[in-house]
């Protein structure tokens, strides 16, 4: 690996940074200021190298409009090149420097004319294979110019251009002291003599209100020409290339990257990204089939009614951990983080963060893997939802979702959502979801009769995404002592997922949910690759020979019976009724025409029932009396 100067600079200012740049290779969108120190410097040795008005096509070519803005950097940067050009010597411009373990580019490298110092007579005499007793140093005019004659060194003047007003900041750069080590190891019979650094100062006024452009510009002409390029001379130190040597092993070994947090923040491109975690970067995978056969990761949702078993049997997965927000952790022994809210009162200050928040900061704290878990367990999710919503309330000076009817309902659907989806996509080997089941609803078939629906205790369309998120959701029941798992999916028991097990109903045991679950998981894999056709089920059969029974029947009916038999288990999830907030389906004008369709029914069944039944005046008169 070939090290530049300016990759130890930027792996010495922030581990992190360099990672993100050198070793991910992580490209940012440049900032598109007028003023951005990337271009004008590119465009300022391009001008020095080159000309003017190359220099500024090169410069406006990085923006798509050019503003007033630029003109005036475009001004600046005219003014200033022509200046440095007029005061620079001779010389090749973008020298290379390539040895193995370094790369860099001399800005400007000038040849000279050089008489040996003392020093240097003493060190050529000193290797003189002569052997005589010239004593050149009292009399040395003679042998000096035989030592000149026979000396072929090629001497040159070294220099950097930067376009800074901070010159004391370039006099600690190790920057030409690399450059001048490397040069004379890659260059045998050539030294460089002198070092220096063109220090091209940059004009900082802006623009006031009360000035007009063509006065700005006027003053800004002015400005330009106090302006003087200086020219900053190094003495070479050796010291400045051993420890850049030390800082290129060190960065060579390093593993973690850590973040160096400080004022130069500001400055990075990946801020947002380090600090607020926006991620602006895609890699596209490698063009090729995963192996989903080593795939791990279980996702599940569990629910049943209260005292049925799920804390306890979510507690034997490996290496826990519990989001717990009821309180329910008294037999369990797997840690947890109390998911409520905190309050903090100091003298007469109250300070209180919200569950929701909490719930939030445990995530972000599980992304970075700074742990050893294994199991992330969410005990209860429609507690969760129900802090989300509180939060939000107070985000948006609401005290419920009828407050701002058009927004709030997307508005915490949102926000909750989005934040599951952080947890779900943790990288650990099981994510377990606990809910409460509600039985409080019931729901009306087709024929008119009223049935009770079974599902977790979540707002419907939540719910709805949440069992599109999990490979599995399955029913704890209990049943006096006995406890079992049911993965039973149908128009009234909300379950399933995009695993199908073999059996409806397991005991409520560890091993043998693993068992049915890696089952279930084979089966999907031989399924997508192929290698097995779907079994036809004693259901599918049963389904088949009514439908031939049926045949004779009207084509309308046929059709309806073949869609319900083609009905895929997450068709069947969407399609079991929620009890949703009464507030929202005022606000919702007929959501769907189902609720049309079984309206339509009762009303046909009301009827027939009318037509037998006694006439309900004469009911009615009597109950009066």
């Amino acid at each position: 690996m070939q090290i530049s100067h300016s990759r130890i600079e930027c792996f010495e200012g922030c581990p992190y940074r360099y990672k993100l740049r050198y070793i991910d290779k992580y490209e940012t969108l440049k900032p598109d200021n007028a003023d951005n120190p990337l271009f004008l410097g590119t465009a300022l040795h391009t001008g020095i190298e080159k000309d003017v008005n190359t220099a500024i096509k090169e410069y406006f070519a990085q923006y798509p409009i050019i503003s007033d803005e630029h003109i005036n950097e475009a001004i600046k940067l005219a003014y200033q090149i022509s200046k440095a050009k007029n005061i620079l010597p001779q010389g090749e411009y973008e020298v290379q420097i390539k040895d193995e373990d370094f790369i860099g580019f001399i800005d400007l490298l000038v040849p000279v004319q050089h008489e040996l110092t003392m020093e240097e007579m003493d060190e050529v005499c000193d290797n003189c294979e002569k052997n005589c007793d010239c004593n050149y140093a009292n009399s040395g005019i003679v042998c000096k110019k035989m030592i000149n004659q026979k000396n072929p060194t090629k001497y040159y003047d070294l220099y950097d251009f930067k376009y800074s007003n901070n010159i004391y900041h370039y006099k600690e750069s190790p920057q030409l002291h690399l450059y001048k080590y490397y040069f004379e190891k890659t260059h045998p019979g050539e030294k460089i003599r002198n070092m220096k650094f063109v220090i091209v100062p940059k004009v900082g006024i802006r623009q006031k209100k009360t000035e007009t452009l063509n006065d700005f510009r006027q003053r800004l002409d002015e400005e330009l020409k106090k302006t003087e390029i200086k020219f900053l001379n190094i003495d070479y130190n050796s010291e400045y290339v051993i420890n850049f040597l030390t800082k290129t092993k060190r960065m060579l070994e390093e593993t973690e990257f850590e973040k160096n947090e400080g004022w130069l923040c500001s400055w990075c491109e990946y801020q947002e990204y380090c600090k607020k975690g926006y991620d602006y970067f895609m890699n596209l995978p490698e063009n090729k089939r995963r192996n989903i056969e080593k795939i791990e990761k279980k996702t599940i949702w569990l629910y049943g009614s209260p005292f049925s078993g799920k804390t306890t049997f979510a507690n034997k997965f490996p290496d826990p951990l519990m989001l717990n927000t009821d309180g329910n952790i008294k037999f369990v022994d797997a840690p947890f983080i109390p998911i409520k809210d905190e309050v903090k009162v100091t003298g007469r200050m109250t300070q209180r963060k919200f569950a929701w928040e909490v719930f939030k900061e445990a995530i972000a704290e599980l992304e970075k893997k700074e742990n050893t878990f294994k199991t992330i367990i969410v005990d209860l999710l429609e507690d969760t939802y129900e802090y989300c919503r509180l939060y939000m309330y107070d985000q948006m000076g609401i005290t419920h979702e009828s407050d701002d009817s058009f927004r709030a309902w997307d508005k915490v659907r949102t926000e909750f959502l989005s934040t599951l989806k952080r947890l779900m996509n943790l990288d650990y080997e099981n994510i377990i979801l606990i809910s409460h089941e509600d039985t409080s609803k019931d729901i009306t078939k087709r024929g008119g009769d009223k049935i009770t629906a079974i599902k977790p205790n979540l707002q419907e369309k939540a719910a709805n995404k949440v069992a599109g998120m999990v490979d599995m959701v399955a029913r704890i029941i209990a049943d006096d002592n006995k406890r079992t798992l049911s993965f039973k999916s149908d128009e009234v028991v909300f379950g399933g997922g995009r695993l199908t097990t073999s059996v409806n109903e397991i005991d409520l045991d560890y091993d043998t949910f693993l068992e049915v679950y890696e089952e279930a998981n084979k089966t999907a894999v031989a399924r997508l690759k192929g290698e097995e056709k779907p079994k036809t089920t004693s259901k599918e059969e049963k389904e088949e020979k009514t439908e031939n029974e049926e045949s004779e029947q009207p084509k309308t009916r046929s059709r309806r019976n073949k869609k319900s038999e083609e009905m895929t288990t997450e068709e069947m999830i969407d399609n079991i009724p929620f009890a949703e907030d009464e507030a929202e389906n005022k606000e919702v004008d007929a959501r769907n025409e189902i609720d049309k369709e079984n309206a339509e029914a009762v009303e046909e069944t009301t009827e027939e029932k009318k037509e037998e039944a006694p006439k309900a005046t004469r009911t009615r008169k009597r109950r009066g009396e």
